[in-house]
Formats: structure tokens, C-alpha cells, sequence
């Protein structure tokens, strides 16, 4: 396939579409002819069977793709890694899936829409893709996971201090960090920090797409450290499944805005869990130092490495340790025999600290400056990638792609 170039001259933007579905192309034809920002210039047949594609000048290409053809995907792979973002790709299907959402994320179009495709969803697709910086260019966030072994291991008080860590050794570089509690039922982190949950996902759910920039701002929490945060109001009682989509769109979104996000994740497994350890750098399971909490741990460890066999592998941090040296308590060999290479490292035991900074909402530092806490977690925090750590190559989904929500 070769991609003719030449200069446009139009005062809209130049939008390139190829499909074979008729009534899908004459559907965005009286879209873009009617009070549109954008020229349609309409390219007939598939990707694969199209010799020459005129880009030169495009805001964005729209292709209706056949995602069960692996003719068609190649096709796809092939002509985003050409223009290498350059307009940016957006994809159309028939259908939409976890397996395809990876595949679409390993090629880096810049979004994706599932048929039947509204106009205005067109419309806002072609305008949001037009507007992004190009794929190359793009600067995604490093993604930091933890999650608990058991319940009331601390995994909350760690991805918090974790967070606030990444804000204080990256402010030379004025880096951005965003804290995510993605418990939407329980989640503790806006309690733990004194701030009012903004996110209403009630009024995103029914229409994610709506999801921007503007909407994401006006559901953000702002901590006094300079942390954004994003929690739920809690609803213990409604137990129930958030719809994938308007989850990934949403983690997209603050991956995309955001130079560091740190996930506080929910102890149980949702459809969107795969996505959001696929899409993370390091994944941390937090333990308390029991013989049952180890266990867990192990066992999670175990499950999440063969569950994601493509992911990062996940290390695991012995919270509330506390060295024994006599009697019958857990010794430092006892847990290391038990993690293995699967052992990160430890976080001491400071529980008066810990309370007086979640009754506060504060960070541990601002209780006790220099606490052995934030020194151990900004250990944690700084491990090299290299070793037990990264023995695999990184993911290409290890910066968080996760809907395409641009």
C-alpha cells in the first residue's frame, strides 16, 4: 500500500474516510455536509484492497475496518505505523471486545468507535482526534497499581503516600500526579485525605462519550500537596458492575493528561481489571505481615502473572513489618522464603503516625517529617526497573491506553 501525498487547499479540515459499507458512508456524507467543521473525502472499498490513500493535509483518516480479518488488521497495523500518528487513525468496527481493544491499543489509533455510529459521535470523534498532539509525540503516564492481598492490609495508606512521593520527587520537573481510587463502591482515598469525591458516574455512564478534558476537570479533587484525585462518593449498598467502556475512557483520559497516576484498586475482580494491570507499569500487591496475608499475596501474585502472561510482573510489599527476633513471629527469612523474587520490600510499622495522618488528611510527612514510612515507600517508589522487577519486556500497553478517549 502506498500513501500518495499532496497539498489541500480548503478552509476545513480534511477528513479521509474508507469504507465499503454504503449506507455507513452516505450515513457520514449528509454529516459533514451539514454544518460541519470538517470536508469528507470519501475513499470506497476496504483498507486492504485501497492502492492509494491521498492523506496530505487530513485532520484525521476514518477507517471501517473488519475486525475478524486479519487481512484487514494487518492493513491497519501497516497504515498507522506509516503515518506514525500522523493524522491521527480513527477506527471503525463491528463489533467490540477486550482481545480487540489490546490489539487496537498495541497499533496506537488514536480512537475507536463501534458501529452503529451516531453523527455527533463522528463529529466528536474526527474534532477530538484533530485537536490531540500527534500519537509520536504524546507524553503518557507512567502508571503505578496497587492492590490488597487482604483486606485491611494498607493499600490505600501506601498508593496515597506513594502518590504524594511521585508529586514531591518530581516537582523540580513540575510533574503532574494523579491518584485514582477505583474502588467506586468503598473507596477510602478522598476520605483519607479530607477531600470531597467529585467523580458522578452516574452522569457519565450513560453516555461516556461525553467524557472530555472540561467534564474530567470538574470531577477532579484537589489536595493541598498539588495531588489530583479522583474518587466516588462511596455507596456501600450498590454493589454492582460499572460498564467497562465508560471505565477505560475515563482511565484513558487521566493517562493521557497526567504525567504520573497511581491506582488504588478494589480487592475484587471487574471486567475492566485485565485492562487497567495490562495498562500499568509496576503492579504493587500490598500484605500484612500474617501468615495468611503472605499467602494471599503469593497466590495473587501467581494468579495475576498467569491471568496476564503480556503484563508487568507484580511485586509485593510487607506492610506493618516489624522485625521478631524472639518467639514465634514471622522473620524477615520467613517472608522472603515465602515471596521470593516476588518480594519488593517492607514498610515498618508506624500505626499511631498512620491515624493521626488519615484523621488529619495530611500526608505522614506533614505528622512527622523524615518518618521511616515515606523513606521506606520512597525506596519502593525509586526501585530501578531492572531485575525480579522488569525481567520481561515492558508491555506495550505499560502506558495506559486503555479506551482511546481522546
Amino acid at each position: 500500500m502506498r500513501f500518495g501525498r499532496k497539498k489541500i487547499g480548503t478552509t476545513k479540515s480534511r477528513v479521509v474516510m474508507i469504507t465499503a459499507d454504503g449506507a455507513f458512508a452516505q450515513s457520514a456524507q449528509d454529516t459533514f455536509d451539514v454544518n460541519s467543521p470538517f470536508e469528507l473525502a470519501l475513499v470506497p472499498g476496504t483498507l486492504a484492497t485501497t492502492a492509494k490513500v491521498d492523506i496530505e493535509g487530513a485532520s484525521a483518516i476514518v477507517i471501517d475496518i473488519d475486525a475478524a480479518s486479519d487481512v484487514e488488521m494487518n492493513a491497519l497495523h501497516h497504515l498507522v505505523a506509516a503515518t506514525s500518528g500522523r493524522p491521527p487513525v480513527i477506527a471503525v468496527t463491528q463489533v467490540f471486545d477486550a482481545a480487540l481493544a489490546r490489539r487496537l491499543l498495541q497499533m496506537r489509533v488514536a480512537d475507536f468507535l463501534a458501529k452503529p455510529v451516531t453523527p455527533a459521535e463522528l463529529v466528536r470523534a474526527c474534532t477530538q482526534a484533530s485537536k490531540g498532539p500527534a500519537i509520536s509525540e504524546h507524553t503518557e503516564a507512567r502508571v503505578e497499581t496497587f492492590v490488597a492481598a487482604v483486606g485491611g492490609a494498607g493499600a490505600t495508606t501506601v498508593a496515597i503516600q506513594s502518590a504524594i512521593q511521585l508529586l514531591r520527587s518530581n516537582q523540580r520537573k513540575r510533574a503532574t500526579v494523579c491518584l485514582v481510587d477505583l474502588d467506586f463502591q468503598q473507596g477510602a482515598c478522598a476520605d483519607y485525605l479530607d477531600l470531597e469525591p467529585r467523580l458522578n458516574l452516574s452522569e457519565i455512564e450513560p453516555r461516556p462519550e461525553r467524557l472530555d478534558r472540561q467534564l474530567l476537570e470538574v470531577m477532579l479533587s484537589h489536595h493541598a500537596s498539588g495531588l489530583a484525585v479522583i474518587a466516588a462518593p462511596n455507596r456501600p449498598a450498590d454493589m454492582r458492575s460499572f460498564d467497562p467502556d465508560m471505565v477505560m475512557r475515563l482511565l484513558d483520559l487521566v493517562s493521557t493528561h497526567f504525567d504520573h497516576v497511581v491506582f488504588d484498586m478494589p480487592r475484587f475482580w471487574y471486567p475492566w481489571t485485565d485492562s487497567v494491570l495490562l495498562g500499568s507499569n509496576r503492579v504493587f500487591i500490598v500484605s500484612e505481615m500474617t501468615v495468611p496475608g503472605l499467602r494471599h499475596a503469593r497466590l495473587l501474585a501467581d494468579a495475576i502473572v498467569e491471568r496476564l502472561k503480556e503484563g508487568p510482573s507484580p511485586r509485593v510489599i510487607v506492610n506493618r513489618y516489624e522485625q521478631s527476633y524472639f518467639g514465634a513471629g514471622l522473620r524477615r527469612a520467613d517472608v522472603e522464603q515465602t515471596l521470593g523474587e516476588l518480594y519488593a520490600g517492607s514498610i515498618p510499622n508506624q500505626y499511631q503516625l498512620v491515624r493521626e495522618a488519615i484523621d488529619r488528611g495530611v500526608p505522614l510527612d506533614e505528622v512527622k517529617p523524615g518518618n521511616r514510612i515515606s523513606q521506606a515507600i520512597k525506596k519502593l517508589i525509586e526501585l530501578p526497573q531492572s531485575g525480579a522487577a522488569s525481567a520481561q519486556p515492558e508491555s506495550p500497553l505499560s502506558k495506559l491506553k486503555l479506551s482511546f478517549a481522546r
